[in-house]
């Protein structure tokens, strides 16, 4: 008999066990519920409603497989596709033997171009399903997207067999049949599509889609009228057959066809922008930039019409009605990808490139993988000077989206930047997205010619030509072609060629004079350079080739005189200054040239090249603290110009400056020029002057490997060896350099060095 404390004990257990079955069957209840709520929501067409009862129902319980699976079927509907995948791969793992879900799912598989994937899901419903039409299907387009097409054809028969009286299995036969070029069993597999539904618009697409094909136009234009009579408000039908009436090149029957499908959708914004969107690809931008500004009127809020707007606005150069729309956009969301693109567009017309960067860095935040936004940001990089930036960003844009611009640009930097493997493969890219593009094979050409590949740049300037006989650019790399081939009456030929297409064209011109300097025909050259500048007169870089042509025929005060006509056509020249300079020098001018670079500075005072050679001038003049200061600022400017780092740290060493900072100087200098004697002589000297004299030993060697005239060279190898009691070595190397300029302004010095050496025995 049980005593009063376990009668107790078991009516609190039966107690318990009664509330959870109570409570499991409320939350059954109150899910089962919500399902059937949202059942009715999506039968009458509210699918944010229907989708709220599947969610809450899920809540109730997060197994409920039916839940997920009509919330899958709700977002579906709605055009969701992510979330609606994400809920039929929850309903599956669920409910394995689902297998209408599981259908869907390896339809999902095949939209994502996941063919291998989809047939697998479809052979896995199969094998349990032997009948099921929907898998056969999948199986039989998923082989066809695989070139399986003997077997996928097979698989569309045998779901014909399976269910003879449906026109979804004689359109996937159809469509296969055509794709593998039985064009008499297609049209009668489509035909029969359509007869067994005359209502089945994806039949009549399909064949009509056909007719096009064949160019059997009144046809397919037929097939596409019937579509559009059983489905008036289905948009591909009508876009399809606008498209027809575009290739039958009947062009106002397929404005006509989009007018009426704007008519017919209104408020569709697929179908409300086609018009536009039609005026636009067909160049007539001032149409498409009407119909869009009516667009904008009339759907002031639809964000997609104000970005097309934007769009054409831009292509138009319309700039400011683009940069307050922009604007609009981004008071909204200041986050918003496309809009910061076009703002970075818009900031790069402006002028503004920097400040287009920061635009363009937002825009790819938000979204990376925009090609058009790498493409812009190369273009704003490259306008700042960060061209290592600009390839990248270009490189970004291919390796997402591959397109001629971007190529283009590509081969372009890589020119500019000497690089032969960038400038082969984007040129070789360039030609493959454009085969028809001159440019391309002129510079896929000049890439192979640079590395010694003359029969392929003989191929591709040949291409350039004949796709572009007027070439300009074309007939001047293959000039240079000849030219370093020797073949100079062929260079010549070429040279003329492309003047002929364009006499005011300078690289052909400079090409001719280079062709006869480097035949010893200096006056040829300049005769030749004289008739053409009698047609093209007033050019500043043609004074400046006439100049360097009379310096080459002993003119110099002919020449002098060029180079004032080429810095009065353009105070900015200063190539022009810095010959004119050279000159005066040259003839004991030494004033001249140093009041010549002065006035080259004031017109160009960010140019370094003009502060460098005064110094210089400055100093052949005795005055080298004035030297000094020209190299400090000129390192201000531009702080790793090697020559001015060069030549301070010289002067410092000279003159009994900073040592730490001489040896850094000359350290940059070497780094900016490592082939230069000079360089490697400074950089000796400065470590000769902080006593590390075998090192220095080695950077004299050097330096006189590659001079071996420069009696400086030689006198300080012979102060090194002195200093590493290499008597004779010093001894040899002194008498060398007295040898090599008797007339040195250190010839006392050298001698002195000589006499200690003597004494010192």
């Amino acid at each position: 008999m049980r005593t009063l404390k376990q009668r107790l004990a078991a009516l609190l257990v039966a107690a318990s066990i009664l509330a959870t079955a109570g409570c499991t069957r409320d939350v059954n209840a109150r899910k089962q519920k919500f399902l059937e709520s949202g059942n009715r929501y999506l039968e009458r067409g509210k699918y944010a409603e229907a989708a709220i009862q599947f969610q809450n129902a899920i809540q109730q319980d997060r197994s409920f497989a039916a839940a997920h699976f009509r919330l899958a079927k709700t977002y579906q509907l709605q055009k969701q596709w992510q979330p609606a995948f994400r809920e039929l791969s929850v309903t599956v793992q669920l409910e394995p033997k689902n297998w209408q879900a599981q259908l869907e799912v390896a339809n999902f598989l095949f939209s994502a171009k996941q063919f291998q994937d989809a047939r697998d899901r479809a052979a896995l419903i199969l094998k349990e399903n032997p009948d099921f039409v929907g898998a056969q299907l999948v199986m039989a387009t998923s082989d066809g997207e695989l070139g399986n097409l003997t077997a996928a054809i097979q698989e569309a028969q045998e779901a014909v067999r399976m269910a003879r009286n449906e026109p979804e299995s004689y359109l996937t036969l159809g469509l296969l049949q055509q794709k593998a070029k039985e064009f008499h069993e297609a049209e009668q597999s489509l035909q029969n599509a359509v007869s067994l539904n005359p209502k089945f618009v994806p039949a009549r697409l399909g064949l009509g889609s056909f007719y096009q094909a064949q160019r059997q136009w009144e046809q397919s234009e037929a097939q596409y009228k019937a579509a559009i009579e059983a489905e008036p408000r289905n948009l591909i039908s009508r876009t399809s057959l606008a498209s027809l009436y575009q290739a039958w090149g009947k062009k106002e029957l397929a404005e006509q066809s989009l007018q009426e499908t704007k008519a017919a959708l209104p408020d569709d914004p697929d179908a409300y922008m086609l018009l536009g969107d039609f005026y636009a690809d067909s160049g007539e931008s001032q149409k498409a930039i009407g119909e869009f500004a009516s667009l904008y009127q009339r759907y002031s809020n639809d964000l997609r019409v104000k970005k097309r707007y934007i769009r054409l606005l831009l292509a138009r150069n319309q700039f400011d009605l683009a940069d307050k729309l922009s604007e609009e956009i981004l008071k909204q969301n200041s986050r918003d990808a496309e809009a910061l693109l076009d703002k970075g567009q818009l900031l790069l017309h402006a002028e503004k490139p920097a400040e287009a960067v920061a635009s363009l860095e937002a825009s790819l935040q938000a979204n990376p993988e925009d090609p058009v936004a790498h493409f812009q940001l190369g273009v704003a990089m490259y306008k700042t000077g960060n061209l290592a930036r600009a390839e990248s960003e270009w490189q970004q844009s291919v390796n997402i989206m591959p397109s001629v611009e971007a190529e283009e640009n590509l081969a372009k930097l890589a020119l500019r930047k000497g690089d032969l493997k960038l400038l082969e493969s984007s040129a070789s890219a360039w030609i493959k997205y454009a085969p028809t593009a001159p440019q391309a094979y002129v510079l896929h050409g000049l890439a192979r010619m640079r590395k010694g590949d003359g029969p392929g740049a003989e191929n591709d300037f040949s291409e350039a030509i004949e796709l572009a006989p007027g070439n300009v650019e074309a007939y001047t790399r293959f000039a240079e072609l000849r030219l370093a081939q020797k073949r100079f009456g062929e260079a010549g030929r070429l040279y003329e060629k492309a003047l002929s297409f364009n006499a005011q064209a300078e690289e052909p011109l400079y090409g001719l004079v280079t062709l006869f300097l480097s035949q010893h025909q200096p006056g040829q050259a300049l005769r030749r350079l004289q008739v053409q500048m009698a047609r093209i007169p007033d050019r500043a870089s043609l004074e400046f080739l006439l100049a360097q042509t009379l310096v080459a025929n002993q003119k110099q005060q002919e020449a002098q005189n060029a180079l004032g006509q080429a810095i009065a056509l353009d105070r900015n020249d200063v190539p022009a200054y810095l010959l004119l300079a050279q000159l005066q020098a040259a003839a004991g001018r030494l004033d001249d040239a140093a009041a010549t670079m002065e006035r080259s500075m004031r017109e160009n005072p960010r140019d370094v090249r003009s502060f460098v050679d005064l110094g210089v001038y400055e100093e052949r003049r005795g005055n080298w603290q004035k030297a000094q200061d020209l190299y400090k600022e000129v390192l201000q400017i531009q702080p790793n110009e090697p020559t001015a780092a060069n030549n301070l740290s010289f002067l410092l060493l000279e003159h009994g400056g900073n040592l730490g900072y001489a040896i850094s100087l000359a350290q940059t200098a070497r780094g900016e020029m490592p082939d230069s004697a000079n360089a490697a002589d400074t950089l000796g000297w400065a470590y000769y002057k902080s006593g590390v004299y075998d090192y220095s030993i080695h950077l004299f060697q050097e330096a006189i490997k590659k001079t071996p005239k420069n009696s400086t060279y030689h006198y300080h190898l012979g102060l090194a060896y002195q200093k590493e009691q290499k008597v004779e070595m010093a001894r040899a190397s002194f008498q060398l350099a007295i040898k090599l300029d008797p007339r040195s302004s250190r010839v006392d010095e050298i001698r002195k060095a000589l006499e200690e050496l003597d004494s010192s025995q």
